[in-house]
């Protein structure tokens, strides 16, 4: 990239929207995967759709490839930079634009965080469902790019279940909306092809979201386990009454002593810890929880508690939120994976997750969204050990194969991006990413839109299925990490 495109760039954003000093660049150079660092040509902060249009006029024109960006705490490397390309950080357009209660709507900017979209709309007991652990910080784009979840999403639906209608700036720069504000808008369903397609297909610039009422009675339960076995059993006991909590989520001991080191969320010493959270009528709500109880305590569990107050129902919530970052208390570095699995084959699978676990010298700690199988295995090791980086990206591959094993996913909610896309030509047939691959570049042709992710070998646009020409930016190394 020359100079000229350079100053071409800073005219768009004022020259305060534009940094390009490596010093600064650096803090751009990953997402929440550490193990991938691009250093980007230049980071651009636009601050409306007019401005984001116009960039990425330039980056079709030039052939510059663009990587969109919100808060970066993303698990996959999506946000990953491209080598000679550019970000496009949304994290000044945070502007919730309209609420509209009587039609439980609202309509945000890209930049605007997740929890702020609750803080907005609570006073009238509203509140937005996707929850994920990193709320008070991701940004809604970010959200809508991985089609993100979270503990509350076993009963309320993932982002996807929440988005009516996006804003989009195609990756030639011009402007379509897809959806609307209607629950079921017609023709195809092109929102739901964007959200979770990372960031490939183009930039969100708007979403409206659908919002939900604050159910009468919200109570949560805590219970302790000797193991995840058990506490898995009491999960399937739950599912097989007939009952769908809110939330139903598992730690085993290692993730418990880390939010205990880090948050003193009080909870017991125990082999596996199980979180039920049910919501809804104050009489259903109190009659489901006395058979949670009873379930619970049939498959074992010696200690249960149920938060008597607000403030020890966050506390409850807080450790469990905390889990992924708490980690660094115990270990240096880590891997946070992300894989799905029918509940039944909980048992099977930790099983087999220890012995892997014990043959690499490594340890995992384990966190669940267990209502619906999701599994956060976190390989814990040293980088300053030699060999015990390459152990544990090995160990950390094999879990997703344990999980396709069992006929599960690769990801449940963290998405594909520079960690997986190798992963996806042991789930999918060379027809079914093909076919992915022609949705791709019926967005974006020129494939400049956050390129070199989610597919194992990208092809260029046009190319016969079974040939396969190295995509330009493979040469950056980076397509061979995984």
């Amino acid at each position: 990239m020359d100079a000229r495109i350079l100053e071409e760039l800073r005219a768009i954003v004022d020259g305060r929207g534009l940094v390009s000093s490596p010093e600064e660049l650096h803090t751009y150079e990953c997402d929440g995967l550490v193990n991938f660092r691009v250093l980007p040509r230049a980071i651009l902060l636009p601050t409306s759709v007019e401005q984001v249009r116009s960039i990425v006029r330039i980056c079709h024109q030039q052939r510059i490839p663009f990587v969109a960006r919100g808060s970066g705490t993303g698990l996959s490397g999506g946000a990953t930079p491209v080598e000679n390309g550019i970000v496009i950080s949304l994290v000044r357009m945070n502007r919730i634009l309209e609420v509209d209660f009587p039609n439980a709507r609202a309509v945000v900017e890209p930049g605007v965080l997740n929890l702020d979209v609750t803080a907005r709309i609570q006073h009238n007991e509203f509140f937005y469902a996707p929850d994920p652990s990193s709320q008070t910080v991701c940004t809604i784009g970010g959200n809508v790019a991985e089609n993100a979840g979270g503990a509350h999403c076993l009963k309320y639906g993932f982002t996807t279940t929440h988005v009516l209608g996006l804003e989009v700036v195609l990756p030639d720069g011009s402007l379509v909306h897809l959806g609307g504000k209607t629950l079921d808008a017609p023709g195809y369903d092109l929102a739901g092809v964007f959200v979770g397609s990372e960031g490939t297909l183009g930039i969100a610039t708007k979403s409206i979201l659908r919002i939900v009422k604050r159910p009468e009675c919200v109570r949560t339960l805590l219970a302790a386990f000797d193991s995840t076995n058990e506490a898995g059993a009491a999960v399937s006991g739950i599912i097989a009454a007939g009952m769908l909590p809110s939330a139903i989520e598992m730690m085993d001991n290692l993730a418990i002593q880390a939010a205990e080191a880090a948050v003193h969320a009080n909870y017991p010493s125990c082999g596996g810890l199980l979180l039920v959270e049910l919501d809804g009528l104050l009489a259903e709500v109190e009659s489901l929880m006395t058979d949670v109880n009873g379930i619970c305590r049939s498959n074992g569990a010696w200690e249960i508690r149920i938060a008597q107050s607000e403030a020890e129902r966050a506390l409850i919530w807080k450790g469990r939120k905390s889990a992924f970052a708490a980690m660094g208390r115990i270990s240096s570095n880590y891997i946070v994976q992300d894989g799905v699995i029918p509940r039944t084959a909980l048992p099977q699978v930790m099983g087999e997750i220890q012995r892997l676990s014990q043959e690499a010298g490594l340890r995992v700690a384990n966190v669940f969204h267990a209502g619906d199988g999701n599994l956060h295995p976190l390989v814990l090791y040293d980088r300053r050990v030699p060999g015990q980086q390459e152990a544990a990206e090995t160990l950390s591959a094999r879990i997703l194969e344990l999980c396709i094993e069992a006929g599960g996913s690769i990801t449940g909610e963290h998405g594909v991006g520079m960690d997986k896309k190798k992963m996806m030509s042991k789930m999918f047939a060379e027809p079914d990413l093909v076919t992915m691959q022609r949705v791709r570049c019926a967005f974006d042709p020129l494939q400049l839109s956050n390129p070199t992710k989610i597919f194992p070998t990208p092809r260029l646009c046009g190319e016969t299925p079974g040939e396969y020409t190295p995509h330009p930016l493979e040469s950056s190394g980076l397509a061979e990490r995984f």
